[in-house]
């Protein structure tokens, strides 16, 4: 994760010394022989960690250390001192430092620093990340689905996850393509690693670049010092591209060597850094019907379209009506703590023959909205919308035209025995742990639902 390192001492000798160490096992050093050139360099171009000497002309450590954390947040400090004392050592840390050296030093000792600083510090920023996202994480937002369409969708991803393969999630606004790529994530060996979102139709696309690859000191107008872009952040792990048809051309083509060569280049600057990330990315948009219009590059989609997931909308999916109205009346239940435990036939017959234009979105609305109006336990028609209770769409004479709670959920579970028993090759035991139920639950089932392994 640390690629470059700041070293900050008044001694030639020692500096080149540890440049030569440092770069031998290929990071890339930065400079200074005092305090007042140190925050000169970190002006200029970020670094990932910096290594200080105690005792300086002008700024000493100490008084470094506050600067050091204001101009370059989450860059660790690692201090050096020839007056190694317990005393001092937890005085450095006490003032921010990460770790401390003693004077003279091993070169083995200044690498094993290095990678436990690493450690902590990735385990900082993947913590930081996950503080950021809590309301918005997978355990906020599982994935609710009986229908065929999603359960193919739902195994197509679990064979996905394993491999940094790249993969195109495609659908219509609302049908919960982040949700699926944080399950992506989530199933991923880099699941413990950051997860880092961003909307490339959100951002104006002057500062769009700048925001993905991060930027150096003075790099245009306003750029009053260096900073990381997003795809710095995810380093190890997965960065969602949401949106990705609203991508400039210009950026297009960045993006296209980004998942070419594995390296960035922030905004200003003249070297390419290496990343380690995988890109999911997502598009409302015919990407096919844009590339004919000369509105997105046909070598991007390829590179992106190794692995497609295409979201089916809700009402190609009426069958998960019943059980997202039931999933989100128990979340909406206890987050506004309202007794709210059931809805009306009548209410959830509209529901279901609704076409929600806005998916699953507009169907977890509409459900917020009618649990805050209800002043009973049971929502009914005056709490729905009136485009809703007025819309009288013709229901199909298909499994899909079947709203039953209790078959729906009968449904579900059928479904999810049956997977549970394929992955493990037909060991109830086994399947029973994976569905957190126990054995006898499971046997009982299994005759219940008639399935055969």
């Amino acid at each position: 994760m640390f690629e470059r390192i700041l070293i900050v001492d008044d001694d030639d000798a020692l500096r080149e010394s540890l440049a030569l160490v440092l770069s031998s096992e290929g990071y890339e050093l930065v400079s200074a022989a005092n305090g007042e050139e140190a925050l000169e360099c970190i002006d200029e171009a970020p670094v990932d960690v910096i290594l200080c000497d105690l005792r300086m002309p002008g700024l000493d450590g100490f008084d470094l250390i506050p600067q050091l954390g204001r101009k370059l947040p989450g860059s660790p400090v690692i201090l050096m001192s020839a007056h190694g004392t317990s005393d001092l050592a937890i005085e450095a840390m006490r003032r921010g430092a990460y770790d401390y050296l003693a004077k003279p030093f091993q070169p083995s000792e200044v690498l094993l620093t290095l990678r436990k600083t690493q450690e902590r510090e990735k385990l900082r920023r993947a913590n930081h990340l996950l503080q950021r996202d809590v309301d918005r994480a997978l355990g906020d937002r599982p994935i609710v689905a009986a229908s065929e369409s999603m359960i193919e969708l739902l195994e197509l991803l679990e064979r996905t996850a394993a491999f940094k393969t790249t993969a195109l999630l495609t659908g219509e606004s609302g049908t919960g393509k982040e949700v699926l790529a944080r399950a992506i994530h989530s199933q991923s060996p880099r699941r413990d690693e950051p997860f880092v979102a961003v909307n490339c139709g959100a951002i104006p696309e002057q500062l769009l670049e700048s925001e993905l690859f991060g930027h150096t000191k003075g790099a245009f107008t306003g750029a009053n010092r260096a900073r990381r872009g997003l795809f710095a952040e995810a380093e190890r792990g997965s960065i969602f591209l949401d949106e990705i048809g609203e991508l400039p051309p210009p950026l297009q083509v960045k993006l296209l060597r980004v998942l070419q060569e594995e390296e960035i280049r922030p905004v200003g600057d003249s070297k390419s850094r290496r990343i380690d990330v995988r890109v999911i990315a997502a598009t409302a948009r015919d990407l096919e019907q844009e590339i004919k219009t000369g509105h997105f590059r046909e070598d991007l989609y390829y590179r992106l379209n190794v692995v497609r997931l295409h979201v089916p909308s809700l009402r190609e999916r009426k069958q998960d009506i019943p059980l997202l109205v039931d999933h989100f009346l128990s979340r909406f239940r206890e987050s506004l703590g309202k007794p709210v435990r059931a809805i009306a036939d009548d209410a959830l017959e509209r529901l279901a023959n609704y076409r929600w234009p806005g998916n699953v979105r507009e169907l977890e609305n509409v459900i917020e909205r009618a649990v805050i109006l209800t002043d009973s336990e049971r929502i009914t028609l005056k709490q729905l919308p009136s485009n809703i209770v007025d819309a009288h769409h013709e229901m199909a004479a298909t499994p899909d035209g079947d709203f039953s709670l209790r078959r729906a959920r009968r449904a579900f579970e059928a479904k999810l025995i049956q997977r549970a028993l394929r992955a493990t090759e037909g060991n109830r035991t086994h399947a029973a742990k994976l569905l957190e139920i126990s054995h006898r639950a499971l046997l009982y089932k299994i005759k219940e639902y008639e399935i055969r392994d």
